[in-house]
């Protein structure tokens, strides 16, 4: 029992399924587990793919329902142990990895395609939709090597960045580090069950804030990326102007080889031809425990110091401060940007989900369950939490070219960019840093304290990308986050500087409800 309590399993792994002869025990740590060890213990003979698996499997089962009841999972994909088993098989006979990802489980958001799962975004309108093929971004993870495991509960139709709450599955997603808390919205169900280590990494998406809300209210590592770096094709969209998906996890290390494997140009995706002729970095390369020194670094206080901030976050955000000074950064305190205050927070908004919802609709050809939005009105078939949404989108008429306040939202956003852009150059500035959330994660139905999202302006509304990194915790077990933005295509300067970060300080620990099975 010791080893338990200590978050270790002791596990008989053989060399191959089917070869009858086993290895002496390995300390393989289930709980926490990352890309880099499985592949080392792979190598090794001592886990395959299928024992991984089943290990996940094992978790869902003992905490989704029951233990916590995270009501993290939507849907288990049953034919993740059929696919474990074909990558021991092809490992077993050529020696090589499929890919970066060979053999992880992987939790995708269910508003990614899957072509062999329904894809529901949250929504009994959608319960039925199996899609004809697979989002770019999950072809990507499976082509290199990436099981699907299942697919996680999400706010519906990715309208919260508050709670994540939906019809396809009944009941709210909890917090896996306080089951009467949020995970936030609406990537809560990747980020509750990466947390609590239902699998090793996952997919979510971010409109506003909901990769890195949810990986800051987790204590994961969650990436928003260059708008037109990753391809939002088979992605059921909110707002596609601002829709991105990328990886959620526990490590920078773990996040970062996700992104090198998702990102690239895709011709479904307009966006994608700037990463065209830009060959995509490798990101493992960033990860330099000593890559805060020499860095300069912008703190927005204008963002930090809300009137409603949470004493103890902005405490852990000084300390935060702190470190990055230790780790040989230059940081420029405080740092005003332009714009910030005199263009109004919700004038960067286009409305535009009714149109982008049934153009997805019309890319599921013939079986797709509904046509429109006043189809899905109709049915009745959705969370009441989100029916004046509905009804509110359902009276936009016309595409957004034609909208003069989408019009006038594309003017504003361009010229935040511009501001942005033009004040990190002056102050050659590697990256901006404030709190990802200045308040904890809420109580599960409070939708009335403060909530402290801090991620809505910034990068979705330039197009820059931003990273989350584990920053501490508050109320002894309550975690926050710290956010990086930089300029355009510098997610490789991002990584970096978190990485550095995260190793000096170590802050992720494992959620005290979600042990260790004795297995």
């Amino acid at each position: 029992m010791q080893w338990i309590k200590r978050g270790l399993l002791l596990l008989w792994f053989c060399v191959a399924p089917t070869s009858g002869r086993c290895q002496p025990p390995a300390e393989f740590r289930v709980q926490e587990a990352d890309i880099a060890n499985i592949h080392r213990m792979m190598r090794a003979g001592n886990v395959t793919a299928r024992q991984l698996v089943d290990a996940y499997l094992k978790r869902i089962a003992a905490y989704d329902h029951r233990g916590p009841a995270l009501n993290a999972i939507i849907r288990i994909n049953r034919r993740a142990r059929q696919r474990a088993d074909e990558l021991d098989t092809e490992f077993a006979r050529t020696g090589q990895f499929r890919g970066p990802l060979h053999g992880i489980p992987m939790i995708v958001k269910d508003n990614f395609d899957t072509s062999d799962l329904p894809t529901t975004a949250g929504s009994l309108s959608l319960v039925d939709s199996i899609p004809p093929d697979d989002a770019f971004q999950v072809a990507r993870i499976r082509a290199a090597g990436a099981i699907v495991l299942a697919k996680s509960n999400m706010a519906e139709f990715a309208f919260s960045p508050y709670q994540t709450v939906g019809s396809a599955l009944p009941g709210h997603t909890r917090n896996p580090y306080a089951p009467d808390r949020v995970p936030a919205g609406s990537s809560g169900g990747t980020a509750a069950a990466i947390a609590a280590s239902f699998a090793v990494v996952g997919l979510g998406t971010d409109t506003g804030n909901s990769i890195r809300g949810p990986s800051s209210h987790t204590a994961l590592v969650g990436i928003r990326s260059t708008m037109g770096l990753t391809s939002r094709d088979g992605i059921v969209p909110l707002f596609l102007d601002h829709d991105i998906g990328g990886p959620m996890a526990r490590t920078v290390a773990d996040a970062a080889t996700v992104l090198e494997v998702i990102a690239g140009y895709d011709p479904a995706d307009p966006v994608t031809r700037a990463a065209r002729d830009r060959p995509v970095p490798r990101y493992r390369d960033s990860l330099d425990r000593r890559g805060l020194e020499g860095a300069r670094i912008g703190v927005v206080r204008q963002i930090s110091n809300r009137p409603d901030a949470d004493s103890e976050v902005l405490q852990r955000f000084e300390e935060a401060l702190d470190d990055l000074r230790r780790g040989g950064a230059k940081l420029i305190d405080p740092l005003s940007i332009p714009l910030y205050d005199t263009i109004p927070h919700n004038s960067y908004w286009c409305l535009r989900f009714k149109y982008d919802l049934e153009n997805y609709l019309a890319s599921l050809g013939p079986a797709a369950p509904v046509r429109t939005l006043a189809e899905i009105l109709q049915s009745g078939r959705f969370h009441p939490s989100i029916r004046e949404r509905l009804i509110l989108f359902a009276q936009i008429e016309g595409p957004p070219e034609a909208s003069p306040d989408c019009q006038q939202s594309l003017q504003n956003r361009q010229r935040l960019q511009t501001a942005l852009r033009e004040l990190m150059q002056q102050r050659k500035l590697d990256a901006l840093v404030y709190p990802s959330w200045s308040n904890p994660p809420r109580r599960i139905g409070d939708l009335k304290s403060p909530h402290g999202d801090n991620s809505q302006i910034l990068s979705p509304q330039t197009g820059f990308p931003a990273i989350t990194v584990p920053m501490g915790h508050v109320r002894e077990h309550l975690p926050v986050g710290l956010q990086f933005v930089g300029p355009a295509w510098t997610e490789s300067t991002l990584i970096k500087l978190a990485y550095a970060y995260e190793q000096s300080t170590r802050h992720r620990r494992p959620p005290r409800l979600t042990p260790p099975l004795d297995e």
